[in-house]
């Protein structure tokens, strides 16, 4: 699996519940730019319309040598989950008031572009404090035992 792309400020900003996959409709020039790293997961999330699951705010950079066939960086692109998967996760959505937020893009063996969705419900300021003061918890007892 080579990781693409991480939202590494997701696990700050939402208490993440639980994770899917799910495949992308991409361009040709989209996948060139993915495999050289060029996209940004920071504001993106995933939204269920008719039945199907797009992928909204998630910039893929244009790729140089594409010129004439470009893709628009921030275009809504589709994702391929199965309809079972896509009627549980509706219903979740709906009752609970959560969201789906991208944590990474990668490729898989096959050599597809996947992206890990997560169901996340928002933090409260209180809540990051607390993830600061963890982090920062365990930074000083790293350093105090590797001093030892």
């Amino acid at each position: 699996m080579q990781i693409a792309v991480q939202n590494r400020k997701a696990g700050f900003n939402y208490h993440l519940l639980e994770k899917f996959e799910a495949g992308m409709v991409l361009q040709g020039s989209e996948v060139k730019s993915l495999r050289a790293g060029r996209a940004n997961l920071g504001d993106a999330y995933a939204v269920v319309k008719g039945g199907e699951v797009f992928l909204l705010n998630c910039h893929i950079s244009p790729y140089p040598p594409a010129a004439g066939q470009n893709h628009e960086p921030l275009r809504t692109r589709k994702l391929l989950i199965k309809k079972r998967e896509m009627e549980r996760l509706t219903g979740k959505l709906q009752e609970r008031g959560l969201t789906l937020v991208p944590t990474k893009i990668y490729f898989n063996q096959e050599g597809r572009a996947k992206v890990e969705l997560a169901l996340a419900k928002g933090k409260k300021l209180f809540d990051k404090r607390e993830s600061i003061k963890k982090r920062e918890s365990r930074r000083a007892i790293s350093r105090a035992l590797k001093s030892r």
